[in-house]
């Protein structure tokens, strides 16, 4: 099926399952389909199975979203609390569209329980409470690394699949890919009947040296890997080393969990040279999940990363957290890099990768195979370093599935044709009316325009220049981070980058006492180093994080 073809289908407010091979073009439609919702007005919830997966389409986790949290089920009584809660109750009394991307990683048992909430929330017993709702992913893809060991269960096996009465909307086009030799092995993959010429292609691979080492990412099926290949990558580099702690706050449990979900390292070390991935989508600094790069250089402790693109990014702490009722129960705050001579295949879901050195030696699940010679945009981009059976295999369930998907694709292709173009756009605006939405093309246009001006001015305003902005209007820093909705923290780095660039900017007011500057830049020379951790514990928590970088930021241009 065409990106139209589903877009019309979309459009006219049925529900629907969007899949496709890898680079098909899954993300892209559901952006579009987004945009056209919101210049029309009509209010969308936009989620994702993953914190990682909704960064790629602006959203939040269906936990966040749907006020689950981590559990898989709730209880009648449970759910009841739910729909006391008033925030909550006028998320699901506005929205009227909801989309959840990747939901090859959640649970029949999650999907049931998201479906029983929009019906408790929205007081209306048609399936998620009449909401039109719209589900992306791949059932190829792996699934999350808990359910290792256990049965695989997709989401079609559960009773809320069973209810919707889903259109299936299978993209058939290849963007990612520009290789047919490459496309065409994993069509094969995907079709459970690997050809003899493609074992012999990729075992020979393997045994190809000339390529080894030349490319900058490798993946590897396992963590211990991974590491030990960063960690002998990060020891042969001269120079010091710089160490990045992870800021906390909140409830340890949630501290903990939120930890697990965010790739950023509760220890981040660096060298100069080091390769670099960023972990979290920021289009207004220059970066999003996936991009590469090298650390150029450390400005007064701020590390300069040269992407592969050839930009030049001064990487400013970023923060992951976990809200509900407009409170913060727990955050972290770390740069959003990490190490990246080496990444796992689980974490490369979702990237595009011009080459890497792959690693399947060690394939132990499924789909692992795939999902790693998907990253790439050719053959030619693959080093591959080993291989094993396991390599080759996808899930006996995805086959039998991804059969029935593509004919219902097929079947609801061959539906929609029977359609004229007006009798489509009648569908569309009738849709939009129910929602409650508008028709009126001024108001599209100048939605429209709002958007792009938006998208223009973040991408042309660096974020440490929004900050000047408000601290020349007089404000104090706590007043800045609340108006940015940012940290303290975050925009203590934004002063640091605005000393580095504009020296002449007066930040003079925010200088601490001058006894306090003296004890704290007495510790720092003691332990030889410009960390906080260790300059923490020797003030014995006299300060803040916040206090001691603010405080190094004037020790640093005074000397």
């Amino acid at each position: 099926m065409k990106q139209k073809t589903a877009l019309d289908i979309l459009k006219a407010g049925k529900n629907v399952y969007l899949t496709g091979a890898a680079g098909s073009g899954k993300t892209y439609v559901i952006n579009e389909y987004i945009t056209y919702l919101r210049q029309r007005e009509v209010s969308v919830g936009v989620t994702a199975s993953t914190g990682i997966a909704a960064t790629h389409i602006g959203g939040v986790t269906i936990h966040s979203w749907s006020g689950t949290g981590i559990q898989d089920t709730l209880s009648t009584r449970e759910i009841e609390a739910l729909t006391e809660k008033e925030y909550l109750y006028k998320r699901f009394e506005k929205a009227k569209v909801l989309i959840i991307d990747e939901v090859s990683m959640l649970s029949p048992a999650l999907f049931d329980t998201v479906e029983r909430v929009c019906r408790a929330m929205k007081r209306n017993e048609d399936p998620f409470g009449g909401m039109q709702i719209v589900l992306s992913g791949d059932f190829f893809q792996l699934p999350p690394i808990g359910q290792r060991g256990t049965e695989v269960e997709f989401i079609t096996a559960s009773s809320a699949w069973k209810s919707m009465d889903v259109r299936v909307c299978y993209l058939d086009e290849q963007f990612r890919h520009n290789d047919n030799t490459l496309e065409s092995i994993l069509k094969e993959m995907r079709s459970g009947k690997i050809s003899p010429t493609t074992r012999e292609k990729l075992s020979k691979m393997c045994t190809d040296t000339t390529k080894k080492n030349a490319t900058p990412t490798r993946l590897y099926t396992h963590n211990i890997d991974v590491d030990a290949e960063n960690e002998k990558e990060l020891k042969k580099l001269p120079g010091k080393e710089h160490l990045f702690e992870m800021n906390t706050k909140g409830r340890k449990a949630l501290v903990d969990s939120l930890k697990k979900s965010v790739l950023a390292p509760e220890t981040l070390r660096l060298k100069k040279d080091a390769v670099v991935m960023f972990v979290k989508n920021n289009f207004e600094a220059g970066y999003v999940n996936g991009t590469l790069g090298v650390v150029a250089d450390f400005d007064k402790g701020v590390p300069v990363v040269k992407t592969f693109s050839g930009k030049t990014i001064y990487v400013e702490p970023a923060e992951w957290a976990i809200e509900e009722e407009g409170k913060t129960h727990a955050k972290v705050e770390q740069l959003p890099i990490r190490l990246a001579w080496a990444i796992t295949v689980h974490k490369s879901q979702g990237m595009s990768l011009d080459a890497a050195e792959i690693d399947l030696s060690k394939s132990f699940v499924p789909g692992q195979g795939y999902v790693a010679l998907s990253r790439l945009r050719t053959l030619e981009g693959l080093t591959l370093s080993g291989i094993n059976d396991m390599a080759f295999a996808v899930h006996p369930r995805a086959l039998l599935t991804d059969r029935h998907l593509l004919a219902e694709s097929s079947k609801w292709e061959q539906v929609l044709q029977r359609f004229s173009d007006s009798n489509l756009h009648k569908m569309h605006a009738e849709f939009v009316e129910k929602c409650g939405g508008t028709l009126d093309e001024k108001v599209i246009a100048k939605n429209a325009k709002k958007a792009d001006e938006k998208k223009e001015t973040d991408e042309r305003v660096p974020t440490h220049e929004k900050t000047l902005a408000l601290i020349n209007k007089g404000l104090s820093l706590n007043e800045v981070a609340d108006k940015r909705g940012m940290t303290k923290g975050t925009i203590i780095s934004h002063l640091e980058k605005i000393k580095i660039l504009k020296p002449e900017v007066d930040l003079s007011r925010f200088k601490p006492k001058d006894q306090d500057i003296n004890r704290i830049k007495e510790a720092f020379e003691k332990t030889g180093d410009t960390k906080l951790s260790p300059v923490h514990k020797k003030l014995s928590g006299m300060y803040t994080y916040d206090e001691l970088r603010l405080a190094r930021l004037f020790i640093n241009f005074t000397d």
